[in-house]
């Protein structure tokens, strides 16, 4: 290890930067986090720069760096572009005792900058000694996607905490009150109420930990999105990283799964449609038996749990125990489906309105407003509408709906499996019913694939159904 990695402190301390451009840019936005006092020589400055000082953010002079400018300077950027240029800076620094970093001469340059990920007061640097800069960059956005925007806020409340938590004994008992703390009730607590709720957190989960009862389960509800891994939220990842138990349904692909922790228990309370599965009932009760036995459950649902999820039900089943829970949507398998055709859902002069269909409900086939539907340039996204084809194709037909009327099902939507059927209102069931479709489908109704509304003649009547 040639450059040992340390933080050093520069509250207070003089930083001086050589240079007005675009490097010049990138390395102030660091330093401005910083508490130092910042000095900038450059003749012809960014306006950016120009705002920051005259916003007192930093001292700005407007000529080149001359001996006697780098006094008392703790570090001194040489970042002017210019090979004479910044050696004259460095020499300066040099002699005038600071530490030189010359941006882009790792050779020269006394000291290098890391990547940074930035959650003060919790700070993590990574360097590679220059020899892999972009590998550095994409350490840096992993990180940044698993460390929440919050936890220098919960390290800052934690940090005024630490006296409270000595009554703990010393040891397994004080590290699992913290752990608690840092990545179960204090981001919770935050998503629900901010810093004052954090704050008020630490007190009710300090008395649960001196009662020697600390655990206590939750429950997030999931959307996976609608099979792609790479579509699934930063939230949810984060969920599934901690959970202890992931109740999922089919609809959610071995992709997505694949993201849970190993030690996860994984249970599959899959429904079928019109098939046997495990019922709601006895869904509910295991979400419920699991939390109350201190389990950090995950419900994961296919798509966003709010759409036809039965989300409200567990909802239900989970206040009734007075179990906390939070919801954490998904993409909605009709925002992916059109995406893959390269549609919007809604278009002006088309359709100010999309409507979200199911093609069956616990009666039976679900009944809608058919004449609504059957407008020319209404727009449908209908989930779980493959054994429900015949009985929509007739009853939009027998309300007015045109028999060219075009229909796209588009089945796997996201996934490597993915399948487009394109027909029209009048072969929409027989269609179907040869495409044999197996996996989850979203059938649209009035809304084509982009290339087959580009070979469609300019007409007013094409220009409104499409």
């Amino acid at each position: 290890m040639q450059h040992f990695p340390i933080f050093l402190n520069l509250d207070g301390r003089r930083v001086v930067l050589s240079g007005g451009g675009e490097v010049a840019l990138a390395k102030l936005r660091l330093l401005l986090k910083t508490t130092a006092r910042i000095t900038v020589f450059a003749a012809a400055p960014a306006p950016e720069i120009e705002d920051w000082a005259a916003r007192g953010l930093l001292t700005l002079h407007r000529r080149a760096m001359l001996p006697g400018d780098a006094l008392c300077a703790a570090l001194v950027y040489a970042a002017d572009e210019e090979a004479a240029l910044d050696a004259q800076t460095a020499r300066i620094g040099r002699a005038e005792g600071a530490l030189v970093n010359i941006v882009d001469n790792l050779a020269d340059s006394a000291f290098i900058t890391p990547a940074i990920v930035d959650r003060d007061p919790v700070t993590v640097a990574i360097g590679t000694e220059g020899a892999a800069p972009v590998l550095a960059r994409r350490i840096k956005a992993d990180l940044e996607a698993r460390l929440p925007a919050t936890l220098g806020s919960l390290a800052r409340i934690g940090k005024g905490f630490r006296k409270m938590a000595e009554n703990l004994p010393f040891g397994r008992a004080r590290r699992a009150f913290w752990a608690d703390y840092y990545f179960n009730a204090g981001p919770r607590a935050m998503d629900q109420g901010g810093e004052s709720a954090a704050g008020s957190a630490l007190d009710d989960l300090l008395a649960r930990h001196l009662s020697g009862d600390p655990a206590r389960g939750r429950v997030d509800f999931v959307g996976a999105g609608p099979g792609d891994p790479e579509l699934l939220t930063l939230k949810a990842r984060k969920a599934l990283d901690a959970a202890d138990v992931v109740i999922h349904d089919r609809l959610v692909g071995p992709g997505v799964l694949e993201l849970a922790r190993r030690e996860a228990q994984m249970i599959d309370a899959g429904k079928h449609g019109f098939g046997q599965a495990m019922g709601q009932d006895d869904i509910n009760a295991l979400i419920v038996a699991h939390a109350r036995a201190g389990a950090h459950v995950v419900r994961l649902k296919g798509g966003d749990p709010t759409v036809f999820g039965r989300l409200d039900e567990e909802i239900k089943a989970v206040t009734a125990h007075q179990l906390p829970h939070a919801i954490i949507p998904g993409i909605t398998a009709a925002a992916a489906a059109s995406a893959s055709l390269g549609r919007s859902l809604t278009k002006r002069g088309r359709n100010s309105q999309v409507r979200f269909l199911t093609g069956h409900d616990t009666k039976g086939f679900a009944d809608h407003d058919w004449r609504a539907l059957a407008v020319p340039g209404a727009v449908a996204a209908i989930y779980m509408g493959k054994r429900a084809a015949r009985f929509i194709q007739g009853r939009l037909l027998m309300h007015g709906g045109a028999p060219d009327t075009p229909v796209t099902v588009v089945e796997n939507a996201s996934c490597p499996g993915q399948r487009t059927l394109e027909t029209t209102l009048g072969r929409m069931e027989p269609d179907m019913e040869q495409a044999a479709l197996n996996g989850p489908a979203m059938t649209f109704i009035g809304l084509a694939p982009r290339r087959a509304q580009a070979a469609l003649p300019d007409t007013p009547q094409a220009q409104e159904t499409f």
